[in-house]
This record gives C-alpha cells, structure tokens and sequence, in this order.
C-alpha cells in the first residue's frame, strides 16, 4: 500500500526499469513518457572460455533486479472512485515493497493492471526515495460512463434494449472487461432476435464525458439465388446437363421475404422456408450462405431446390351414407405450367349417386400484395340428400308412380375470393381472413333413371321435393365469410381458438328461385393439458424433449335459414362430423341448428392417440319446414336432438389421421361405430 516503506539493503543501479503502457484504442491520449537509457550489457568474466570449432551454447544474461522498498498509486487525485481504482491496481500487481524486480517484471505487472479495464494509460517509474527504491505506478483512469451509443445508429436495437443491458455501469467507472461482457449480452440479444450475422465490436471511442461508441456489423443480404438441384444437391443430371425446374421463378421469389440489402435475419429465412415447403410444390430446399469477397458482413442466399411430382392419378372404393358404395378416380396437378396451379378432377360413381367435379385454385393471385388465393369449381352431382334418408337405408323418399328412389341432381358453379387481413404485406401472420363467393346452381329432383318428379311420399304423406314443388330450382348465392385463426397447430394444436362467421345470402330469379339467408357460426377452442402420461413422450428422461400433445377441445356451432327454403337446403345433425352416436342426418333436419362438442385428446403411441368426447345437438324446434313441404324429418322418425358419449383411437397416416370411434345414443344400449378421416374439428 501506499506509504509502506522498507529500508533498501542493496544499491543497485535503477537504470532501464521505467515502462509505460501502449495507448489502448479508443482511450484519451496520454503524454508521452521520458525514454529511459538502455541497460548496459554485462562485462565478460575473466575465466572466458577460448574459441574452437565447438562452442558450448552461451546462456542469456541475466537481467538486473532492484529491491523495491516503496509502491505508489499516482494519478487518481481527486477522483470519485480513488479508493476502488487504487485496490484494483494493487491487486492486479505481483510486486511488493521488499521484492526485487526485474524490467519484465515490471513489464506483467503494467500489462496485467492495464487488463484489469479501469485504465486507458498506465506509466511504472523507479525513483530514489527516503526509505530506498521506490515505483510510482501512474495511472490514468477511464472516465465515468455516461452512456452507450452504437454506430450505426439504426442498429436495430430499441433504445430500452441498450438501457437495460448497459445502465447498471451508468455512472461508474468504465471498466473495458465489463464493457465486453455487456457486449456479449447484446451479441446474445442479436441473436435471439434472429440477426445471426451480427457482431458488436468496440469501443470505437471512448470520449472523455463519458459516452462510449460501439460499433455493430449487422450482416446483409446481398441477394437470393435460386437453383434447382436433385436430391443429391448436385446442379445437373446424370448426362451433365443443367437441371431446369418446372416452378417459375417467381413462384419461389414471392414467397421469400428477404431481399437485397435486407439485415439477414435467421427467423425470417426459417418463415420463408417454412412457406416454400408449404407449397407443397418442393420435397427438399438446401440453404447455403455465401460471403460476398472483399464485403465483410454481405452474404448471398443461395437455395438449392429439389421439385417433387406435382401430377398424380389415384383411384378407389368407399362407402358413404349419401352415395352407398361407391368408385373414385381422381386426377390432379399442384403446379399447372409450373405457376402453383391446382388443377384437380374428380369423378365418382355409387350406388346412390354420381358426381363429376372440376376444380381450379390458385394460390395467390399474382401480383396481389394481400396474398389472395382464387378457388373455382364446376360440378354435376346426383346424390339422396341426407334430409330426405332414413337412418338405415338412405331409401326413404320414393315418387308416387313406379316407387323409384328420389335423388337431387345439382349442377352449377361457385367462385371464391380469399383474403387475409395482413394490410398489403405477404408475409405477415394475421389470423384474420375474409372470404367472398359467389355461386349458382339448378337443383332438380328425379330418380336414378333420369325421370324428374316434383312429389314424394314418406309413410303414405306427400310431400315437395323442392321450392314451390316446382321440376327443378334455380338457387344464385352470394357468400361472405370471416375466420380467425389462432391454432398452434393446423393438424393437431392443442392450443388457441378458431373462429368462423358466414353469412350466404340467395337471391331469387324467377319464380322457382328461392331466396333466404343462411348464417352459420362455429368456435373452437383448445387448452393444454397433461392428465395421461401413457406415451413415453409425456414422461422424458433428463435432457430429453417432452412430446406429449394433449388437449381439451370445446366446440359449438350453430346456424339458421331466414326464410323460405328448399326442403333439401334444410340443416342435418348426426353423423361423424356431428353427433357421432347417430347415423348421418339421423339425429334431425331442421331450419335451425345447434351443436356442442368436449373432448380430451391424449397421444398413446408415437402414431396412435385416443379420445373420449361427449357430443351433443338440437334442431332447435325447427324440423317442421311448413307450407308444400310438410316435416319430413318427423315423418322420417327423427328426434330433433340428443347427444352421445364415446371414445375412439386416431391413427396418423401419411394421408392424415383416420378415426376409428364408437359412440352410444343418449346412453341407450344403441352403439354406432364410425370411420372417418381427419380430426373431428
């Protein structure tokens, strides 16, 4: 310490021990120091060893060391931190009073309290003092932190940001390995808001009030670079040839977000990969970052895509309540003229019924900053509507003449305008979507053969098959529609809510053309829950990831017509997208509708997962459709609502989940199993 002495018991000459530090960057710049006189080299010793042809090799000499009988801390006078700065740079130092030194001691001990951060100058000087040698550390301290400035300014971090990571060091004394901890904390928070090529460096300056500059190399994008490649990642075929994709470019383009001069952002690149697998158009997308030369900090994105068939032909058998058994062939093509066109046909052909089916979608409109997605369809169908089937045999409405069964032939088309609400930006995520359609039909009752009827009977009562017991009906609809959507998950989330709101207004034309309101409404919701741990993923082993996606999903719907409709327009309840414990259209048929659903998802297997739910539905009193079309759900047996209880298993294939359930009537001895495809809701 300061003012310790100790008689100095060897003379020794001081020349070639005073030592000053290396301005550090950034730091104020201090007065340069008096050079001391190089020591003297060592006389040789009278028992030299004589010239020959082998020569032993000859040891250094031995630097000169000086008793130290004093240290002392200068420089700090006045300061408001004397105390703390002096206790670092005597902690930071080796020699003590009574120690002898050399010059390279000295030397570590100037660099060691020069890396203890507090200093931007420091000077080691041995004078002649009362008690002996004595070393006169001067030190000239950083000043007081004041604040943090990055350059360049638009760095992307909020102002709060830098507050809170550098403002416990505000009014203290600059400490450079402080300062680079801070910095650290700031890297850390580039990173984890995704700017993975950003890098803090510093201090540029330090200037003398006490504002420090940093300087931030954010990383750009110089430019995106599309190539098509095979699985292999190679850029030709097996011939050499280049491999050309079918996808424009455009189609690739316009779903990356990054452009030119852009901070490279991680996240963003991992959205637009995200977005490019969500074509369904690519099976691989290998991504690589090139530095441009002689640009530190520019990179180009290249992405190496592999297309995956995009044409497929399939066909089958399935049995369906409204079409009996029946055959299907289907033919599609997700990426016509390689512009992300889907183009799908469908035909099929059953017992009870036909149908032939055009569709055209298009994804995103191009050039449409809101990303809005067209669907097209055309269609002939003939099929028994569900609210004229019995529950058992689907045969329940037959013509007054020959007794042939009575089926609706449609024919018509509908148009669809998809809009997200992102206010004119692609890319950003709202759950807000709206939906335009517009649609026209002719619906005409006959039988299979072809023959048109405008009567039916059920039980011996007559009743119209359409509006006005007219042959065939003209139905022209304008529909609008709003959802929102805040899943965790499309295919099975087991957070968030789901909303959907619709309105479909027919206008009549002509006098066999109805014209009434349909309004639905439907709400989901979802809330995580770890109740069964069966599956191995809901019990992980230290340092495994948990896996165990359960859930308790509530849903209610409901729904209305307002005004006249066509006995084959009315609401159906039951089925396996309904009350699950009744046969479709089994449970009622009404104007009116209303139905709720809980149930708890577990996972049990890493591909199967079980069920228990409780279902529930009422036609609301509105079975009886008055007027020419009398009530055929009554007449058909219907109880106009119920519920049912059931459990099921769900296994996930690559086509998607298919359901396996079993479900009772108002718990009656009455069983239904049910198959179906996909989650229920």
């Amino acid at each position: 310490m300061a003012g310790a002495a100790f008689r100095l018991t060897a003379a020794l000459p001081l020349v070639g021990l005073a030592l000053v530090a290396a301005q550090p960057a950034g730091a104020q710049q201090a007065q340069p120091a008096r050079q001391a006189q190089p020591a003297q080299p060592a006389a040789p010793t009278q028992n030299a060893v004589p010239r020959s042809s082998t020569l032993p090799v000859a040891k250094p000499a031995q630097e000169p060391r000086v008793l130290i009988a004093e240290v002392v801390i200068a420089g700090l006078e006045g300061h408001p931190e004397r105390e703390r700065l002096e206790l670092a740079a005597y902690a930071a130092m080796a020699v003590t009073p009574g120690s002898r030194v050399t010059r390279s001691d000295l030397q570590t001990d100037l660099s060691a309290i020069y890396a203890s951060g507090w200093f931007s100058d420091v000077r080691i000087q041995p004078v002649d003092g009362p008690l002996g040698v004595q070393l006169v550390v001067t030190v000239v301290a950083n000043p007081v932190l004041k604040t943090i400035t990055l350059d360049p300014a638009d760095s992307k971090v909020p102002p709060q940001v830098v507050a809170d990571i550098f403002s416990p060091d505000y009014g203290k004394t600059l400490n450079l390995n402080v300062l680079q901890t801070r910095m650290q904390d700031l890297q850390k928070w580039y990173a984890d808001q995704g700017f993975s090529l950003a890098r803090v460096t510093g201090p540029t300056r330090v200037n003398p009030d006490g504002t420090v500059e940093l300087l931030v190399r954010q990383g750009t994008v110089a430019g995106v670079d599309i190539k098509f490649v095979n699985k292999e990642g190679s850029e030709t075929n097996d011939k050499g040839e280049p491999i050309k994709g079918k996808t424009k470019l455009w189609v690739i383009t316009r779903e990356i977000s990054l452009k030119p001069g852009d901070l490279f952002n991680r996240r963003n690149l991992e959205e637009d990969i995200k977005r490019l697998y969500g074509t369904g158009l690519f099976s691989d997308v290998k991504v690589t970052l090139q530095p441009l030369p002689g640009e530190p900090g520019k990179v180009t994105i290249v992405l190496g895509i592999v297309e995956q068939s995009t044409g497929s032909l399939s066909g089958g058998l399935g049995y369906s309540a409204a079409q009996g058994v029946f055959g299907q062939i289907q033919l599609n093509d997700s990426n016509l003229r390689g512009r992300a066109w889907d183009l799908s046909t469908n035909i099929t052909y059953g017992q009870y019924g036909g149908l032939i089916d055009l569709t055209f979608t298009d994804p995103w409109i191009k050039g449409d900053p809101f990303r809005t997605a067209f669907r097209g369809r055309g269609f002939i169908s003939r099929d028994v509507p569900q609210s004229f089937q019995n529950s058992n045999t689907g045969r329940a409405i037959v013509t007054q003449n020959n007794g042939n069964i009575i089926a609706i032939q449609r024919a018509g088309v509908n148009l669809q305008f998809v809009r997200p609400l992102n206010g004119g930006n692609p890319f950003r995520k709202e759950p807000w979507s709206l939906i335009l359609g517009l649609s026209g039909q002719q619906a005409t009752p006959m039988n299979f053969a072809g023959q048109g009827s405008t009567l039916g009977t059920i039980s011996g009562s007559t009743v119209c098959l359409a509006f006005n017991c007219a042959s065939s009906n003209n139905l022209f609809g304008l529909r609008l529609a709003a959802s929102m959507n805040r899943l965790n998950d499309a295919r099975n989330p087991t957070s968030g809510d789901f909303l959907s709101l619709s309105t479909e207004q027919f206008i009549p034309v002509g006098s066999n053309s109805p014209g009434f309101n349909r309004v639905r409404a439907g709400y989901t919701y979802y809330i995580p829950v770890e109740w069964l741990k069966i599956y191995k993923g809901c019990r992980p082993k230290p340092g495994d990831s948990k896996d165990c996606k359960q859930a308790m999903a509530f849903q209610v719907s409901a729904g209305t017509n307002i005004g006249e409709i066509p006995p084959y327009e009315a609401f159906c309840l039951g089925g396996g997208n309904s009350v699950r414990g009744y046969y479709d259209c089994a449970l009622g048929s009404g104007r009116s509708f209303v139905e709720a659903t809980i149930e708890y998802r577990f996972p049990i297997f890493s591909i199967i997962s079980g069920e228990l739910f409780v279902d529930g539905g009422s036609a609301l009193g509105s079975q009886n459709l008055g007027g020419l079309y009398g009530n055929p759900a009554a007449l058909l047996g219907k109880p106009g609502s119920g519920f049912s209880v059931g459990t099921g298993l769900i296994v996930t294939t690559p086509v998607g989940p298919l359901r396996l359930e079993i479900a009772s009537q108002d718990f009656t001895g009455q069983w239904r199993f049910n198959l179906g495809v996909g989650w229920k809701f």
